[in-house]
C-alpha cells in the first residue's frame, strides 16, 4: 500500500520542524557521580528530618515545656542549624541509649544467667536446687 502524496507532504511538515526542534533542544549529559558527593547532598536533609521527628515525639515535648521552649522555636532552631550543626546533632542523638542506662538488660541477664547455670547443674545431678527437675534414683 502506497501513501498518498498529500499524506506523505503533510508528515513530513509535522516531522521535520519536530526534528528540527529535537536536534536544537539542549541534551542532557550523565556522568558517574561520586558516593561521598551523593551522600554530602542527602545526608543533611536526612539528619534534620530525624531531628525533626526527634521533636514531634511526646515525651520530648514534655521536656521541651519543662525548659520553656515551644515544639515550633525548637523546629525553627533546628531549620536554623548548618548542615554539620545538624550532622553532629544527629550523630549525638544516634550514640545514646534507646532504653535509659541499661541497667535494668544487665540485671535481667544476670538474673537469667544464674538461673540457667543453676538448671544445668541440677539437671547433670550435681545440685538439687529446682524441685521440678525429676532426678533418677540411683
Amino acid at each position: 500500500m502506497r501513501f498518498p502524496r498529500t499524506l506523505a507532504r503533510v508528515v513530513s511538515l509535522v516531522v521535520a520542524p519536530a526534528l528540527l526542534v529535537c536536534s536544537t533542544v539542549q541534551t542532557t549529559r550523565a556522568a558517574m557521580v561520586a558516593t561521598q558527593q551523593v551522600l554530602q547532598t542527602s545526608a543533611p536533609a536526612g539528619a534534620r528530618a530525624r531531628l525533626h521527628a526527634f521533636l514531634d515525639r511526646e515525651d520530648v515535648q514534655r521536656v521541651l515545656e519543662r525548659w520553656g521552649v515551644s515544639t515550633a522555636e525548637a523546629k525553627s532552631r533546628v531549620d536554623a542549624l548548618s548542615d554539620s550543626e545538624v550532622a553532629s546533632v544527629a550523630g549525638r542523638l544516634d550514640s545514646l541509649p534507646s532504653g535509659g542506662d541499661g541497667t535494668i538488660g544487665i540485671i535481667v541477664g544476670a538474673i537469667l544467667l544464674v538461673f540457667l547455670v543453676l538448671l544445668l547443674t541440677d539437671l547433670l545431678g550435681l545440685t538439687d536446687v529446682f524441685p521440678f527437675i525429676k532426678k533418677r534414683h540411683r
